[in-house]
């Protein structure tokens, strides 16, 4: 399967979306039930995000009462980078999710998607000190690239957007300290194939601590030079993963995709 076989109801049956939105919402929702088949959620206090393709300022965002599993393309809420809800919806949008993603899309023109999450062993490893360890070829992709920004509390005080956009800067991958993890991209595939590398490298790191034995910590020059191979090697959009990903969400394809 590609991206172009998902299954995507007509316009006539969606009639207040356009085509480019609609495309959009299906690949979000997606992302969803991706995250709930790999575990990557916390019940409702998890959120990723899409750029409204028609408006800058907007964004898709999960509403607040569904499970990640419940999502569908067409329950997602449009709002604006200043929270307003611009559609008719039985649900609210999470405070915290809309602190969070406004901060980055009101700053990053260049970032279309952003995946935030509280999975186990990513949350574990945002409680340590030391953050992720270049302990293994998968941390080492992010070796150098991640932003850190400290735990303020539950982020639902408008003050912290400029802070958390100051901490990520220019990067696409940030640690929220005893908090989560989050990575931002030019496109939702990219956003989220980033949160699955990161988690898969944070679960590594947690295993390997929890054996007890002594750790081996790459040199700056070897995880460097892993860095950037997977930077210029990695397609994120047009490679194999996305398809590959979606995969795993066959069966659920004609319910995320309505």
């Amino acid at each position: 399967m590609d991206t172009a076989s998902v299954p995507s109801p007509t316009r006539s049956s969606n009639p207040g979306y356009s085509p480019e939105e609609w495309e959009a919402r299906v690949k979000l929702a997606a992302t969803y039930r991706l995250s709930a088949r790999l575990g990557m959620t916390d019940y409702l206090g998890n959120h990723i995000t899409v750029r409204a393709p028609d408006n800058p300022h907007e964004f898709l965002i999960n509403p607040l009462g569904l499970f990640f599993h419940e999502v569908t393309a067409s329950s997602l809420i449009r709002i604006d980078v200043d929270g307003n809800i611009l559609e008719d919806t039985p649900y609210s949008v999470n405070k915290a999710g809309y602190v969070i993603h406004s901060a980055i899309h009101r700053t990053r023109p260049d970032v279309n998607s952003i995946v935030h999450n509280h999975a186990i062993a990513g949350t574990a490893v945002s409680a340590q000190k030391d953050g992720l360890l270049p302990i293994t070829q998968n941390a080492m992709q992010f070796y150098n690239r991640i932003a850190y920004h400290d735990y303020e509390g539950p982020a639902v005080d408008m003050d912290e957007c400029a802070r958390l956009a100051e901490d990520l800067g220019q990067h696409n991958v940030m640690v929220l300290r005893n908090h989560g993890m989050l990575t931002c991209g030019r496109s939702i595939e990219e956003a989220f194939i980033l949160m699955v590398n990161l988690d898969t490298a944070c679960r590594m790191q947690i295993a390997a601590q929890s054996s007890g034995a002594p750790l081996i910590h790459c040199s700056h020059d070897v995880a460097e030079r892993t860095a950037q191979g997977v930077e210029a090697f990695f397609d994120y959009e047009g490679g194999p993963m996305w398809p590959a990903l979606l995969r795993l969400i066959e069966d659920e394809v004609t319910d995320y995709a309505s």
